[in-house]
């Protein structure tokens, strides 16, 4: 079984990969898993040019990518679970679901902040925006 595990370096995301270690014996054999954390695009303003280049924006995306992926990744290692950890750029929720579609996933982890309802109406929600899109299984995790 593939699995995405989408993480931002939060203690919600942290629990899911908690999650997913914990539960790995109860597949036939043990997961693949992509491991992503996704950045929403930065902003292109006028003449940002001027201030800063493509390269120092490439470099903020990998450095706080791999910031976001280290725990999780340290927690599959321990567990022996192979993955394969990317860092990815766009609509976080539209980028994880079309993630999961274009490598063959079966199934997307993801923690969830679990702030209810009134919560996703004020301040939106990547999981229930996931939930909307994605064409494959959700397991949120709370």
């Amino acid at each position: 079984m593939k699995i995405l595990l989408a993480v931002d370096g939060s203690k919600q995301s942290l629990k899911a990969a908690n999650s997913l270690v914990d539960h790995a014996g109860w597949f036939r054999d043990k997961p693949q898993v992509e491991l992503v954390t996704v950045h929403l695009p930065v902003p292109k303003l006028p003449r940002m040019g001027l201030v800063t280049g493509r390269n120092q924006v490439a470099r903020y995306y990998q450095e706080e990518g791999e910031a976001a992926l280290a725990a999780a990744a340290r927690k599959l290692e321990s567990a022996g679970i192979a993955y394969k950890s990317r860092i990815l750029v766009g609509p976080l929720a539209e980028t994880i679901a079309a993630h999961a579609l274009r490598y063959g996933c079966d199934m997307i982890c993801v923690g969830t902040h679990g702030r209810g309802a009134a919560g996703n109406f004020l301040l939106g929600s990547v999981a229930t925006r996931l939930a909307q899109i994605a064409r494959v299984p959700i397991l949120l995790v709370r």
